[in-house]
């Protein structure tokens, strides 16, 4: 069945554009980038007006597709505001290919930069270095998009690896690859010194902890539930800790003969109680096994109290909202580009997006923040509704939540 017409964009649909003069000056930077095959000197669309049309797909609800930019790029209130030119089709299309988007991680590192620690719960304060969760999501599309994907065998997908920081509540990095490309790989070549990464158990490998170590950073991480430890210390149980959930403390060896040379030191082992749960996956709805009552926390970290490590471990939530975020609200869910490059434009796009919403509003972006955003920028909301909704969430506790 053929899919409904979608209605022409006019300027009445459009709101909030005196926060895209802000944009605007930060992208000016970029305006000459892609030029140096233009020998002609006949550029009409340059990267930071095209950047300025993809922030206006992220933040407008009514811009849901490449023609919906391209109609948009028409209206002369658009035009006016942005800086923009009129752009066609082919245009919009050419630029994925013409603009770096390794260009935008300067600007993606200096906006991080900028952002001042949001209100969280004082004990992560303890943790010396920046805490920082890693995770991947993959983003599906159509046989004929990502093509450059396609020379892998049936992996007709992209993914993200993103890392996001917990006290400023945005992603500040992401690497974009072929969807069966490593997790592990990715982290391991992009470790910095002075983090500490909070990785699931598909991160669970142990020349992985000792990369992370040799670069002078910290981890905490889940452990596979057969791995093996030769303990050498059983730490007790604080009063405080129990009420946490912590069921155990432990220092020793990890691996078992073939594998212990992989880690040259001992590592904390704290095991957690959590409820079982079972993945569901695929049409039947059937996953794996359920898993066990209890979570076996992995960290180098041994002078922070037990509860405050199982406290790191639960701030994982965070990038999951904030993939459901980058897929469902940005709109990352449905790819502009054919290409790696594009993608990569339209994901850093996303992270320009995060970070300007936390700047605006101090507050890290949450799914209710981002939909009142949307709202004002489709003209549904007002500015005083917006600060409400802002003013109230600065009254809510910030103490993070599994």
């Amino acid at each position: 069945m053929a899919h409904p017409k979608r209605p022409k964009i006019e300027e009445d649909d459009l709101a909030g554009f005196k926060y895209f003069k802000k944009v605007s000056a930060l992208l000016a930077r970029l305006h000459d980038a892609g030029c140096a095959r233009d020998k002609a000197g006949n550029r009409q669309l340059h990267m930071d007006q095209y950047l300025a049309l993809l922030l206006l797909f992220m933040f407008n609800p009514i811009c849901q597709s490449l023609r919906g930019l391209q109609q948009a790029s028409q209206l002369q209130k658009v035009q006016r505001v942005l800086g923009v030119p009129r752009a066609s089709l082919g245009s919009l299309s050419e630029a994925q290919g013409v603009f770096d988007a390794e260009l935008l991680k300067e600007l993606i590192g200096e906006l991080a930069q900028e952002l001042r620690p949001v209100p969280h719960d004082a004990r992560l304060d303890q943790v010396q270095e920046v805490l920082t969760l890693v995770d991947g999501t993959c983003l599906t599309a159509l046989p004929q998009v990502v093509r450059w994907a396609l020379y892998q065998k049936d992996h007709r997908a992209a993914k993200a690896h993103v890392q996001f920081e917990v006290l400023k509540g945005v992603p500040v990095e992401a690497t974009l690859t072929a969807a069966n490309t490593s997790e592990k790989a990715v982290l391991r070549s992009r470790l910095q010194a002075g983090r500490c990464y909070v990785i699931d158990r598909g991160y669970a490998e142990y020349s992985l902890f000792q990369g992370i170590l040799d670069a002078q950073s910290s981890f905490v991480g889940r452990l596979q539930d057969n791995a093996v430890m030769e303990v050498a210390q059983e730490r007790p149980v604080s009063a405080e800790a129990a009420p946490a959930g912590i069921l155990r403390d432990t220092v020793g060896r990890l691996g078992s003969a073939a594998t212990r040379d992989a880690l040259r030191q001992p590592l904390r082992v704290i095991e957690v109680v959590c409820t079982p749960h079972r993945k569901r996956s695929g049409k039947t709805g059937r996953g794996g096994p359920e898993q066990g009552n209890r979570l076996r926390l992995v960290t180098n970290l041994m002078d922070p109290p037990a509860e405050v490590v199982a406290l790191i471990y639960q701030c994982r939530w965070q990038i999951e909202i904030f993939f459901r975020a980058f897929k469902h609200v940005l709109g990352c869910r449905h790819l502009l580009s054919y290409s790696a490059n594009g993608i990569a434009l339209q994901t850093y796009a996303a992270i320009l997006a995060c970070l300007l919403i936390a700047l605006w509003t101090g507050r890290k972006p949450t799914l209710r923040t981002w939909e009142m955003v949307r709202y004002y920028f489709s003209g549904w909301a007002t500015l005083e509704e917006v600060q409400a909704h802002i003013a109230r969430l600065q009254k809510q506790p910030q103490t993070p939540q599994a």
